[in-house]
């Protein structure tokens, strides 16, 4: 007979790269068909099993995943293979050289797209099907190739390639420092940066008794944004390191890159001037790392799998009076979208903008409040969150401070869109994170909210 403490695990990739003229979200208001590809796009599906429990984690590499989508995995793998719902964690590994896996620029419920501009929701239905099939199938083939493993965990410092986005000027106003900053001296307006960033680089590693590698996890914390915004499918600094862990480990280890609260968090240093791109030289620097690690790992072939869901209602803010009222004059101005371009490939910011405040309105006028998903996996001593949206990097700091699991690793983007959390300061200060809009539209203490339910669930996943 098998011994059910035994732990198992199976893990699969399946490409889901687009086609090209697919629109590559992460931008607004603009059309980016896919045009090169620079490295594809995978499904990874990771299935673990012990006591008769089991856990999928999936990380899909796109811009977003929104929660139709999310639904139909979960639907999928419960009839399918008996995985229950609260046991799967569906994660966008947020590249911006990807497309997404449904509409998430304005609500639903907005009637001002034209269907031959699908692109302006931010997805292509098309692919989005196409690309949830694929995963169902990772999910499948991780599940065929479950065999005993042991697991490994421990984590590594590595803080020279992610940094705070929120520079504070000269004015108190807000500004986020990049590659194209026009300044031959560099930005010297900057007085200093907002806020911290997570330098702890996490590795979840699996292998055979044989020491063959199943899978590797590997949890950074940083916008992936080398490639954007050119009309190139890239994994950008995920798959760069996903596939430096591959060539170290062979190609049947599948290696999958967990991002972090990076609401804040971009890869570009704010005070170089003479910065270049390039997210493959990130991905070997962060494997350097990966690798010491597990180095250093005690494995065991126990470990105890557990999870669960929590859903609190966060409210959404209410808009200003003289806001709403400008953004309702534009769309009835020009109700239609307004373009900057003769081939109709970019909208004008007045009119994308006043699309997205009337999208909160309208998104309010359903329900005041949105029901928020906090995700914990349990493997062992380990403890995986996954939260939806994009909550700044002091949210996950809190979060690992007060979980009574080490380590604990966050997967933001998971489940369902519901934009940034920023912290109450950030809020005053305004920005592209804060001030309100369909991916800013959660009152200010919404971060606090998310980090007191994740660490009220890692309680009882925990006891």
């Amino acid at each position: 007979m098998t011994d059910q403490a035994i732990l198992r695990a199976g893990a699969a990739q399946v490409e889901i790269t687009p086609e090209a003229g697919v629109h590559l979200a992460g931008a607004v208001g603009a059309y980016r068909p896919a045009k090169l590809v620079w490295d594809p796009l995978y499904a990874k599906a990771l299935v673990l099993e012990s006591g008769g429990k089991r856990l999928c984690i999936l990380a899909l590499d796109v811009t977003i995943v929104t929660e139709p989508y999310t639904r139909q995995i979960r639907q999928a793998a419960r009839e399918r293979f008996g995985l229950e719902p609260e046991a799967v964690m569906v994660h966008a590994t947020q590249t911006h050289s990807a497309p997404s896996l449904g509409h998430f620029m304005v609500d639903e419920d907005f009637d001002g797209v034209p269907r031959e501009h699908e692109w302006l929701l931010g997805g292509n239905d098309r692919y989005s099907e196409w690309a949830a099939a694929r995963a169902v199938e990772a999910i499948r083939r991780a599940l065929e190739s479950l065999q005993p493993v042991q697991v490994g965990s421990g984590s590594g410092i590595e803080g020279r390639w992610a940094f705070n986005r929120r520079a504070v000027m000269r004015d108190g106003t807000i500004s986020m420092p990049g590659p194209t900053w026009p300044q031959p001296l560099g930005p010297t307006g900057i007085r200093y940066i907002e806020g911290p960033i997570d330098p702890e680089l996490g590795v979840i590693c699996l292998r055979t008794d044989r020491m063959k590698m199943v899978a590797v996890i590997a949890h950074y914390t940083c916008h992936p944004v080398h490639v954007f915004p050119r009309p190139i499918v890239s994994a950008d600094w995920p798959g760069a390191l996903s596939e430096e862990i591959r060539a170290a480990y062979g190609p049947d280890c599948v290696a999958l890159v967990l991002n972090g609260a990076c609401g804040n968090i971009n890869p570009w240093p704010p005070f170089d001037p003479d910065y270049v791109e390039d997210h493959r030289r990130m991905g070997r620097a962060l494997a350097q790392t990966v690798f010491k690690v597990i180095e250093s790992l005690a494995f065991t072939d126990r470990a105890a799998l557990d999870s669960r869901i929590k859903e609190i209602a966060i409210p959404l803010r209410e808009l200003e009076p003289q806001e709403m009222e400008e953004a309702a004059r534009v769309l009835r101005e020009y109700p239609q979208p307004v373009w900057s371009d003769e081939s109709k490939t970019a909208t004008t910011w007045e009119w994308v903008s006043a699309a997205s405040v009337i999208s909160v309105h309208l998104m309010r006028r359903r329900s005041p409040n949105l029901d928020y998903e906090i995700q914990a996996l349990r493997i062992g001593d380990i403890a995986l969150v996954g939260l939806p949206g994009e909550p700044f990097v002091e949210g996950q700091l809190r979060i690992k401070m007060a979980s009574p699991a080490y380590p604990t690793y966050i997967a933001h983007c998971t489940s369902h869109y519901v934009g940034y959390l920023p912290t109450r300061e950030a809020l005053r200060r305004g920005g592209h994170e804060a001030n309100t809009r369909y991916w800013a539209k959660l009152v200010p203490e919404a971060l606090d909210m998310a980090v007191d339910g994740a660490v009220g669930v890692l309680g009882e996943v925990f006891g």
